[in-house]
């Protein structure tokens, strides 16, 4: 049976960036990945998958922090709401938060990504499937690409090297 198409909104914290868009995949995504960690300030990000093209900033705009030579993370500029995760020169991907939801609960979560990372105290498994940052062949050639092959994705220990 297909999915329904959900209209979703969302935005940031203070009102200042707001989005709209429509979706036939409800599927989300936990990320683990240390870089994760370190953008939202928790032991993970809730991301899922859209076309840039589908969204529609309705008022104000993500303002961007580079976090690494191959991806880009947008934000509000206001109040630091974390919005999005893209690669750098993908223009077919971008990932939304689903915290950034006005209704989060209507996506739903399929993996746990960036699984080496997992903060297992904090951690209750789900049962859902778990996949390691270096099991993501796209991931891994972007970041060598950019990085040097001797070099594994995650944050640079000199983050002003990046």
């Amino acid at each position: 049976m297909a999915e329904e198409t959900l209209t979703l909104r969302g935005g940031c914290q203070c009102g200042a960036v707001r989005y709209a868009l429509r979706v036939e995949n409800h599927d989300a995504y936990y990320c683990h990945c240390r870089m994760c960690q370190k953008a939202f300030g928790n032991l993970f990000g809730a991301f899922f998958a859209v076309p840039p093209r589908d969204v529609e900033w309705e008022r104000g705009g993500p303002a961007y922090f580079h976090s690494s030579k191959i991806a880009r993370r947008g934000f509000c500029r206001e109040c630091g709401t974390p919005l999005t995760f893209e690669y750098l020169g993908a223009e077919r991907k971008m990932d939304l938060t689903v915290g950034s939801l006005d209704e989060p609960g209507r996506m739903r979560p399929v993996e746990h990504f960036g699984s080496e990372s997992i903060v297992k105290p904090f951690f209750t498994d789900d049962g859902l499937p778990h996949e390691r940052t270096e099991d993501s062949e796209e991931l891994v050639a972007r970041w060598h690409a950019a990085h040097g092959p001797d070099s594994m994705p995650g944050p640079l220990s000199d983050p002003s090297s990046s």
